[in-house]
């Protein structure tokens, strides 16, 4: 676990820190960013490799040959969950769909409440990681360094879950972070980004969305704890 602070989060007007906290997040930077220096493959090997290697076939034109290479990360194990999110942002983007086994996969869940001083944010993902990054830009980065979390986790990802079983893919690119004292539940997915939102008390009171919430709250709980015991 790591104890952080970064810049602030602020709805509607963020610097270039700041949008990088929050934008790498949800799995859907552009190929060009994840990663953004192409010699990180020749110190950290895979998956960076193959998504340099992509990024190269797609500037070239060889569009079969940067799938072949998307289709090498989904096929490793033990990936970051955001790695097959990246995957599947790319193959979308080069008009490949996710097979219906696969498309509401959730990976991970983000929750955004948007404050008058800024961003709250929680976010779980499949790997039981999970961050918690406060408006004032403190955050807590858990890198699964023991399963205490674990349960945790799982309730926030079952409820996303449930969630995204009913509810269709957002069409159009993410947006910005929520306005102040709307309440935003992202459930993360090949098939892209499955989001509801509306204040607080909305969500908390909808028989859908109140489990997501809650399994936020008890999740951004878990971490503050684990930092007042172990920061």
């Amino acid at each position: 676990m790591r104890v952080e602070t970064r810049g602030q989060i602020k709805t509607g007007h963020r610097t270039g820190d700041d949008m990088d906290i929050r934008d790498v997040l949800f799995g859907d930077l552009a190929v060009d960013r994840w990663p953004e220096d192409s010699s990180i493959r020749q110190t950290t090997g895979e998956p960076w490799t193959s998504f340099v290697k992509a990024r190269d076939f797609k500037t070239s034109g060889e569009l079969d040959k940067a799938k072949q290479s998307l289709h090498q990360i989904l096929s490793m194990s033990d990936l970051e969950s955001r790695h097959y999110l990246q995957a599947w942002s790319f193959l979308r983007a080069l008009g490949e769909q996710p097979p219906a086994h696969e498309a509401k996969h959730v990976y991970g869940v983000v929750i955004e409440v948007a404050l008058e001083e800024g961003v709250d944010i929680v976010a779980a993902y499949e790997d039981h990681t999970a961050r918690y990054i406060n408006y004032s830009g403190a955050g807590v980065f858990w890198d699964h360094p023991n399963d205490s979390l674990d349960a945790l986790i799982e309730e926030l990802l079952d409820a996303g879950r449930r969630t995204v079983e009913m509810i269709g893919p957002w069409e159009g690119a993410r947006p910005e972070a929520p306005s102040t004292g709307q309440v935003r539940l992202s459930m993360l997915t090949p098939l892209g980004l499955h989001f509801g939102q509306a204040t607080y008390n909305a969500l908390s009171s909808d028989p859908l969305s109140a489990p997501v919430l809650n399994g936020g709250l008890k999740l951004m709980q878990g971490l503050i704890a684990e930092t007042g015991e172990n920061g």
